[in-house]
């Protein structure tokens, strides 16, 4: 499942809903929660305001995601990523994926959010105290 929103996210209720889409089936479930952070190249973020390519980037998330369930076996995965103005402590991207195993889960967790920060058309733009600027990709 993906999403791409300005709405933050309740990454309980998320867990708990892949917990029930799994029931029986997974052994375990694992995420990873990316939140904004205060400060970015020793420079203080005030606002950080992301901009994608709508179709593009859920296009590129759900290749990620269906890379992942090929490679572990998944019951089920999710990737959430917000856009549009934020600020620090933000939650801004959700990852979880579920499997009967836990290495399983713990690995193609890592693979989601590794690859969606290298490959998913998002644009960061930071607003500090000395003006705003872009962010480089990783």
């Amino acid at each position: 499942m993906i999403r791409v929103q300005t709405e933050d996210f309740d990454t309980g209720s998320e867990l708990e809903q892949l917990r029930e889409r799994c029931a029986g089936q997974a052994g375990a479930v694992v995420c990873f929660v990316g939140l904004v952070r205060e400060f970015n190249e020793a420079e203080t973020v005030l606002t950080m305001t992301l901009e994608h390519y709508p179709g593009m980037t859920e296009k590129a998330l759900g290749k990620i995601e269906q890379e992942a369930r090929r490679r572990w076996e998944l019951t089920d995965a999710i990737i959430i990523h917000r856009v549009g103005p934020l600020v620090p402590n933000d939650r801004i991207v959700f990852v979880a994926a579920a499997s009967a195993h836990r290495k399983f889960a713990f690995q193609a967790c890592e693979y989601m959010i590794d690859t969606l920060k290298t490959r998913a058309p998002f644009w960061k733009n930071e607003t500090t105290p000395e003006g705003s600027r872009w962010v480089e990709g990783n």
